[in-house]
């Protein structure tokens, strides 16, 4: 099998190290930069321990996009730190440690991708897509890019490093469906159906009322989708209890609306910056060791230079 293509959720992994390493980490000028040195160590280990052939960081371009809020005004709405320009609220300290990381990322010559108007998960759902050549890796912190594992044409995957990198779950089709009871066959859409149902208070979705998790997996792996599920009820499937009906029908504005929100884009206008192969070595050398010295980045850049192929050859 050839050497995977990861994925990277930038925004998922630079807040998750934003918030696990202290901040006085900082550079001479006093700018934090824990994000950027825990980034960087996690795209170490993902090349270490991965070995990916290929490697994008997929960015937000818009983290709240007009068409999901126009389906459902309440996605996100609770992290707006500026309703009118529609602002997220992101802690001060995180905020100029973004463009570092891009710098850094061009320096070292790693592909960056971002699509306008769409989420880092729509660019992800958009390369797993048209990817028919290598096997997939989703390097990620959420949960919610499970739906796009796969089998056919190339399998995808989804590395969970929710509890961090070194408690990562590597989920397939088959650990999914295990681990949600969900149909093996279909269980990257399955997750977005169960997960649309049981709803998500951290996106602003409300769910429907009364079904959780285990009840949402039972019914999408009885009636195979969303779809299914809804025509039953529109039938008077008796399969469909009645509590379950009522509730469908009480949340029908949102049931109808949640999927374009729920669903990652599959065709989004991604761009990426340059070939997404892995440098064999550093692009810019001395950019690099400048960059590492102006942020006292430290080993983090070290360990990313040891990562890269030539230090292996």
């Amino acid at each position: 099998m050839s050497r995977p293509l990861a994925l990277l959720d930038a925004a998922s992994l630079y807040f998750r190290a934003y918030y696990a390493l202290p901040d006085s980490m900082t550079a001479p000028d006093g700018t934090v930069v824990n994000a950027v040195r825990g980034f960087t160590d996690t795209i170490a280990r993902i090349l270490t321990d991965r070995r990916p052939g290929r490697l994008v960081a997929c960015m937000d371009a818009d983290w709240r996009p007009a068409f999901r809020v126009e389906a459902l005004p309440s996605y996100k709405a609770h992290r707006l730190a500026d309703p009118v320009n529609n602002v997220e609220e992101v802690p001060d300290t995180l905020t100029p440690q973004v463009p570092i990381i891009l710098d850094l990322l061009d320096a070292v010559g790693l592909a960056v991708a971002e699509a306008d108007g769409y989420e880092a998960d729509d660019v992800i759902g958009t390369l797993v897509a048209r990817e028919a050549t290598d096997p997939v890796e989703v390097v990620s912190g959420d949960r919610d890019l499970f739906q796009v594992v796969r089998d056919e044409p190339t399998p995808a995957a989804v590395i969970y490093v929710g509890r961090g990198w070194a408690k990562a779950e590597v989920l397939g089709p088959r650990e999914l469906a295990e681990r949600y009871a969900l149909p093996p066959e279909n269980s990257g859409p399955a997750y977005a159906d169960m997960a649309l149902l049981r709803g998500d208070p951290s996106d602003g979705l409300p769910g429907v009322a009364g079904v959780g998790e285990k009840t949402a997996a039972k019914l999408i792996t009885r009636f195979g989708s969303l779809e299914g599920l809804l025509a039953a009820a529109a039938a008077d499937d008796k399969l469909v209890p009645l509590r379950v009906k009522t509730a469908l029908a009480d949340a029908a504005e949102y049931v109808a609306a949640a999927p374009r929100v729920v669903r990652v884009a599959l065709d989004a206008d991604v761009t990426i910056d340059r070939d997404d192969a892995v440098p064999v070595e550093a692009r810019d050398l001395d950019r690099v060791r400048m960059l590492q010295e102006k942020w006292d980045l430290g080993a983090s850049v070290d360990r990313l230079l040891a990562a890269l192929p030539a230090a292996h050859a």
